[in-house]
């Protein structure tokens, strides 16, 4: 196989929304700092919703994990669900998303009363070789991006992932 054909995993971003700034926002901030021992980012509403959040309003919180971090924290995220994932979760691009219900079914995580219990959005970006140039402003030609198929054949083979 070429090697230039060969997908990888780019990156792993854990969200977690809480809607709110606060004390709330600060558990979840903690919780992704214990689970990854990385920096946290706070993401912030881009402009005003209809629920009331207003424009620059903390909501909530996330950090990005590459190379063999994120490899490890996926493999124990997939653990919490059983490897099982849809098959809506793919985008166009190959990459996909699934959520983790409670924070303590990764494996390893203990229930700590300080923090409570939190929820969290996994999203995995894959790429192949040669998707540097995309950086660049340079686009990436139609046969070398990754197709949804081929992402859920890789997710398979590697994770033993069962896609329904």
């Amino acid at each position: 196989m070429n090697p230039n054909r060969e997908i990888r995993i780019e990156k792993v971003t854990l969200n977690i929304g809480c809607g709110e700034a606060g004390e709330k926002l600060d558990k979840a901030k903690r919780l992704l700092e214990k689970l990854t021992e990385k920096k946290v980012v706070i993401t912030k509403a881009r402009e005003r919703t209809t629920f009331g959040a207003s424009k620059g309003k903390a909501l909530g919180c996330k950090v990005t994990l590459r190379g063999k971090n994120a490899e490890e924290f996926l493999r124990k995220a997939l653990e919490a669900i059983d490897f099982k994932i849809s098959e809506r979760v793919f985008d166009r691009q190959g990459n996909f998303s699934f959520g983790v219900k409670e924070h303590i079914h990764i494996p390893g995580v203990k229930y700590d009363p300080e923090i409570g219990i939190f929820g969290m959005d996994v999203c995995v970006t894959l790429e192949r070789r040669g998707y540097r140039v995309k950086r660049r402003g340079l686009i990436i030609s139609q046969s070398h991006r990754i197709k949804p198929d081929e992402a859920k054949n890789w997710a398979a083979e590697r994770f033993k992932i069962k896609v329904d």
